[in-house]
């Protein structure tokens, strides 16, 4: 930190420069004694565009460049999309705050108001850069096709409304935080498509020996969320899933009567969505990361491990 100034690093989309302002409000009002700014640096992810994330390959495609800048001091901290950050991170920095998550949900965009999947006509084109959701898509809609896309929020949904696809899978909280749930069809359970592990969440990575911007962080941070999401990140870590691995994880926590109830649900599949293993645990929220593992032991259980090795 450089006269009394916090630089806060950040990928230059739309979505991720709404995330990196949202966090540089919460920071404000809780320490208004300082300056902020914002540093946009572009990432492998933003640079490639031509080309599926899970073709790409390699940890970090959305990171990396910021991390270096952290690094090296350039920036005071890093806000991510969750489900972008691989799960270890580089020596000398940690995650050290996550807001409470937005919708974790998927949604369905389509210019037909109140579409579902179930009634989806027969044959139609879905678009989706993600192999978890075509892996689910073709286990609940084998007769769906679905279609490579990639591009920023505003130019996808604008794909689907323009008639190029019948529907496109969005998650719920970016077309929320862009002002665009008006090209929301329908919402997906997360029962039924089960989402991305940290996806809705906020991420703010800081270097491990900076205590000011640490105790900051924790500040404007979200207890349930910081649980939930480090217990779907025990599962990614232990099953070392990715953009090249069909897998979904969402953790949550609710009351039943009267009691606050922690729930774990993941699944990992193969491409064609045939083999999809799936396993869920709940329990006290203290024990959240024991449950995780449990679904870990289940998943590993049921084949988990031959099915990734066959997708490596």
């Amino acid at each position: 930190m450089e006269n009394n100034t916090i630089v806060l690093g950040s990928r230059g989309s739309q979505l991720a420069l709404w995330q990196t302002e949202f966090v540089r409000g919460l920071l404000e009002a809780y320490a208004p004694q300082y300056a902020y700014r914002i540093e946009v640096v572009h990432t492998k992810g933003d640079k490639i565009r031509d080309v599926a994330l899970s073709k790409i390959g390699g940890k970090g495609l959305f990171t990396k460049e910021l991390e270096v800048e952290l690094l090296d001091g350039r920036v005071d901290l890093c806000v991510h999309s969750t489900k972008d950050m691989p799960t270890e991170l580089p020596e000398g920095l940690v995650l050290s705050g996550m807001p409470l998550r937005a919708d974790p949900r998927d949604a369905l965009v389509s210019p037909v108001a109140g579409l579902t999947l179930d009634t989806l006509p027969q044959g139609a084109r879905v678009a989706t850069g993600s192999l978890r959701r075509v892996a689910q898509l073709k286990r609940l809609r084998p007769d769906i096709e679905t279609c490579e896309m990639r591009g920023n929020i505003d130019t996808r949904t604008r794909r689907v409304m323009d008639g190029e696809f019948d529907a496109a899978i969005l998650a719920a909280s970016g077309l929320t935080r862009l002002g665009m749930t008006d090209r929301i069809a329908s919402y997906l359970p997360t029962d039924v498509m089960i989402p991305a592990a940290g996806q809705g969440a906020i991420a703010i990575e800081t270097r491990a020996d900076d205590e000011v911007v640490n105790a900051l962080c924790a500040a404007i941070s979200d207890e349930v969320t910081l649980r939930c999401v480090a217990a779907e990140r025990v599962v990614l870590g232990a099953l070392e899933g990715g953009c090249q691995v069909p897998m979904g994880i969402h953790a949550d926590e609710y009351e039943r009567d009267g009691v606050t109830v922690f729930g774990i649900d993941a699944f990992v599949s193969s491409l064609d969505g045939q083999r999809f293993l799936r396993a869920s645990a709940e329990g006290d929220p203290a024990a959240s990361t024991e449950l995780a593992r449990a679904v870990v032991s289940d998943l590993r259980a049921q084949g988990a491990e031959e099915i990734l090795e066959e997708l490596r």
